[in-house]
């Protein structure tokens, strides 16, 4: 595992996250229902009649927001680059943003509070868009805020900026996608056969965030302390140990 792999595997949990989230966990059905055109008792019986649609469909809406992220990724560590004379001090201060990112989110899960609780969306009207109707709709959820998604995103975002590359940076946000997107994919291919799981992870939802929130933090004041080649050598070490070492190439 090189340096970058703990970076990696952090921005793919954050998806994950993104997607167990409650402000975006209970909207899947209609999301899946409004890029499909299926309804909701359409998409819990599938079978192989809709199966082309739904990953034709679905994957055009990963792509959408994907492209928004990698395109975001790569900005950011273009702009950190320009700083790479003050590398640990971005290092340090992209730290400081993952760890108020955790505090607005441990927040808003916690308060009540309309200004922690604000979204912001762009709603096209996709009928008008024909076939590219479900890129537009991903670009769209790319775009927009929620208090559950923003913080992660952002977090993410100011690991970029510490990356080397433009590549690279949009390589990260690409592994946050997929964090994000195969579960997408996964709930409209299999939603019959997952509702028990959904219904399980949304009674856990606020538990699931926090527990994130908090590995957020840490991983927050890892950056602030500049310790993460630190970690990712004891993991390294690790694989060793357990006879992975061929695992120490990852990223």
């Amino acid at each position: 595992m090189g340096t970058g792999g703990v970076g990696y595997l952090a921005a793919f949990g954050g998806g994950l996250v993104s997607f167990l989230s409650p402000c975006v966990l209970p909207i899947v059905p209609a999301y899946l229902s409004l890029i499909t055109g299926l309804s909701v008792q359409e998409l819990a019986e599938g079978g192989r009649l809709h199966l082309g649609r739904v990953v034709r469909t679905t994957g055009g809406f990963i792509s959408g927001f994907s492209a928004v992220f990698i395109a975001l990724g790569m900005s950011a560590t273009v702009l950190g680059h320009s700083l790479i004379h003050h590398q640990v001090l971005l290092t340090r201060v992209s730290g400081l943003v993952v760890l108020a990112m955790a505090l607005f989110l441990a927040a808003a899960l916690v308060l009540s509070r309309p200004w922690l609780q604000g979204e912001i969306r762009w709603h096209p009207q996709l009928s008008k868009f024909g076939p590219l109707a479900a890129p537009v709709a991903g670009i769209a959820f790319g775009f927009g805020w929620t208090p559950c998604i923003g913080p992660v995103l952002a977090s993410v975002l100011a690991l970029a900026a510490t990356q080397h590359g433009a590549a690279t940076g949009g390589l990260l946000l690409a592994t946050y996608s997929l964090g994000l997107g195969v579960p997408f994919l996964a709930v409209g291919l299999l939603y019959g056969r997952l509702l028990g799981v959904l219904g399980w992870v949304r009674r856990h939802a606020f538990a699931i965030t926090l527990t994130s929130t908090l590995l957020m933090a840490g991983f927050g004041v890892l950056l602030t302390l500049d310790r993460l080649i630190w970690v990712t050598s004891q993991l390294q070490n690790l694989a060793r140990a357990l006879g992975l070492g061929r695992l120490v190439v990852l990223g």
